[in-house]
C-alpha cells in the first residue's frame, strides 16, 4: 500500500510532533483540532522546533520550516480526512471522546484506510468496536519527543490484520522508527510499567518519603535512566498521567493502579506540567 497523505487527529503535544515528523519526512499530513487557536500553536511549535532541529544539526540537510509547513494542512473540517491512506488519533484518554472520533472516521474515510490510536492506555479492541472496520484499526504508541525518538509499540487489537500490522510497519519505516509489536491489553507494556512507576513515585514526594529532585536524581544516578519518573510525568502531562491511570484502574479492577491523591490534586490545581509551565518542576 502506498501511502502519502497520514491524518493526525489531535494537535496536542504528540499530534504536533506526529504531523512534523511525517511531513519531513515526505507526507502530505492533515493535522486536526477543534480549535483553531491550538492549530495556530501547533504551527508556531512546529516552526520552532524545526528550527530548534537545525541549529545542533548543522551538518544535516533539514528542510526549513516553510518547505515542512506546506506539506501540512491545519485544519478544522474531518471531511478533509477522506484522502488520507492512514490516520493516527491523538485525543485525550477519554473513551467517549474517542468513541465519537472513531464513528465519525468510519463515516468519511475511505474503506482501504487503517485507523491508527495513539493511547497511552485504552484498548485497542475496544476502539475497533466503534467502527465497521476492526481489521484496520491498530495501536501506535509514539514516544515524546516525536520526532527524536525512534521506537514505537505497535499494538494488535484482537481483530487486527496482519495486512495492518505490515502497513503500518511501512509506514513508520518511511517516518525513521522502528516498532515493537505486542498483544492488546489496557495500558501495554510501555503504560502497564511507566504508569505504576510514576504514581509510585508521586506517592514518595506526598508522604515526604523524598523530594521530586530526588527520586529523579535516584533513577537518573543509580539506573542510567536519562529522565526521572517525575520529570516524565511533567513531559507527558500530569492530566494524561491521571486519565491513564483511571483507564488502567476501571479495566483491572486492580488497586494497585489507584491514583495517587496529590496527583488528583494537582491536575485539579491546573499544574499539567510542561504542557502549561508547572508540575513538579517550573518551566517559565
Amino acid at each position: 500500500m502506498s501511502i502519502t497523505t497520514v491524518g493526525v487527529i489531535g494537535a496536542g503535544v504528540m499530534g504536533k510532533g506526529i504531523a512534523q515528523n511525517l511531513a519531513q519526512t515526505n507526507h502530505r499530513v492533515i493535522l486536526i483540532d477543534i480549535s483553531e487557536s491550538i492549530l495556530e500553536k501547533a504551527k508556531s511549535d512546529i516552526t520552532n522546533n524545526i528550527r530548534f532541529q537545525a541549529f545542533f544539526n548543522k551538518d544535516k540537510n533539514l528542510e526549513d520550516h516553510e518547505k515542512t509547513l506546506e506539506k501540512i494542512v491545519f485544519t478544522k473540517d474531518f471531511s478533509q480526512l477522506e484522502t488520507s491512506d492512514f490516520v493516527i488519533e491523538n485525543v485525550t484518554e477519554k473513551w467517549d471522546i474517542k468513541e465519537k472520533i472513531y464513528m465519525e472516521l468510519d463515516k468519511i474515510c475511505n474503506k482501504d484506510c487503517v485507523f491508527a490510536s495513539n493511547t497511552s492506555a485504552i484498548s485497542i479492541t475496544r476502539i475497533a468496536s466503534a467502527t465497521n472496520r476492526p481489521a484496520q484499526v491498530i495501536g501506535t504508541h509514539f514516544m515524546n519527543p516525536v520526532p527524536l525518538k525512534t521506537m514505537v509499540e505497535v499494538i494488535r487489537g484482537y481483530h487486527t490484520t496482519e495486512k495492518t500490522i505490515e502497513t503500518t510497519k511501512t509506514l513508520l519505516t518511511q517516518m525513521g522508527k522502528e516498532c515493537v509489536v505486542v498483544n492488546d491489553m489496557p495500558g501495554f507494556v510501555s503504560n502497564r510499567v511507566l504508569m505504576l512507576t510514576v504514581n509510585e513515585a508521586i506517592f514518595l514526594v506526598m508522604d515526604g518519603v523524598s523530594c521530586a529532585e530526588d527520586v529523579d536524581k535516584i533513577f537518573k544516578s543509580c539506573f542510567g535512566h536519562t529522565m526521572g519518573p517525575l520529570e516524565t510525568a511533567d513531559l507527558i502531562g500530569l492530566d494524561t498521567i491521571l486519565y491513564s491511570l483511571d483507564v488502567l484502574y476501571e479495566s483491572y479492577n486492580d488497586s494497585k493502579y489507584r491514583p495517587c491523591p496529590l496527583l488528583k490534586k494537582m491536575v485539579d490545581a491546573g499544574l499539567h506540567g510542561q504542557k502549561n509551565g508547572k508540575g513538579f518542576y517550573r518551566y517559565e
